[in-house]
């Protein structure tokens, strides 16, 4: 039993400490895996009518209006120009600039639990999220989960986005990491893909068990 404890812990360490014998980090996507995220979580509090919310949400304040604030566009021009567009709705897109951290409902069930038990475990812990500059500095005081992460990669401060090639290479860069050394989850198949290309240990989230699990198996939980 002894001799198959001391293997197994082998076999565990092995996975934990990669290629290079550097310690293997784990990586965050922050929407979706780490919080809920809807927008319509604020905009059913301004719209009562479901049929004008989901019109609203299709063509005024969507989601790929919204990306482009995550790539790095200023957001006081993007709402300037919304409010050209649409300006019976213009108290409503001021309040997606005044009122965001109301788009994001509360964490993701389990998530933080999991973030806690690998901070404990002295696991590095990074994030690469899509998320505007301007939201970022409002949202991140919020949210103590946050210190427990070494360095966080936004791609509104960065000026690139998932799933480019440029920003996970920043993230290569600033946590001396690369390939199999680097556990990665997010919602989006396409920025699992595009981890995956770079040789990345990158698993699709769906809920905080199914991630479990899979930390289990990599020997990081």
């Amino acid at each position: 039993m002894k001799l198959a404890a001391r293997l197994l812990t082998g076999a565990r360490a092995a996975r934990i400490w990669g290629a290079g014998g550097v310690q293997k980090a784990v990586v965050f996507d922050v929407g979706r895996v780490l919080f809920q995220w809807q927008l319509g979580a604020l905009f059913e509090k301004l719209i009562d009518d479901p049929q004008e919310l989901e019109w609203f949400l299709a063509h005024v304040v969507t989601e790929e209006w919204h990306f482009e604030h995550d790539r790095g566009r200023a957001l006081a021009d993007m709402v300037r120009e919304r409010i050209a567009q649409f300006p019976a709705y213009e108290s409503h897109i001021r309040a997606y600039q005044a009122r965001f951290n109301e788009t994001v409902p509360g964490p993701i069930a389990g998530s933080h639990a999991i973030v806690e038990r690998l901070a404990d475990a002295g696991v590095p812990l990074f994030c690469l999220t899509n998320f505007g500059d301007e939201f970022w500095q409002g949202f991140r005081p919020t949210q103590p989960i946050f210190d427990h992460f070494a360095d966080i990669i936004v791609s509104g401060v960065e000026k690139v986005a998932k799933p480019e090639a440029r920003i996970y290479q920043i993230v290569e860069e600033r946590s001396g990491r690369t390939g199999e050394n680097l556990f990665f989850t997010d919602d989006n198949p396409a920025n699992i893909a595009a981890a995956q290309a770079r040789g990345w240990d990158a698993h699709l989230f769906t809920d905080a068990p199914s991630l479990e699990a899979q930390l289990h198996a990599a020997g990081l939980l």
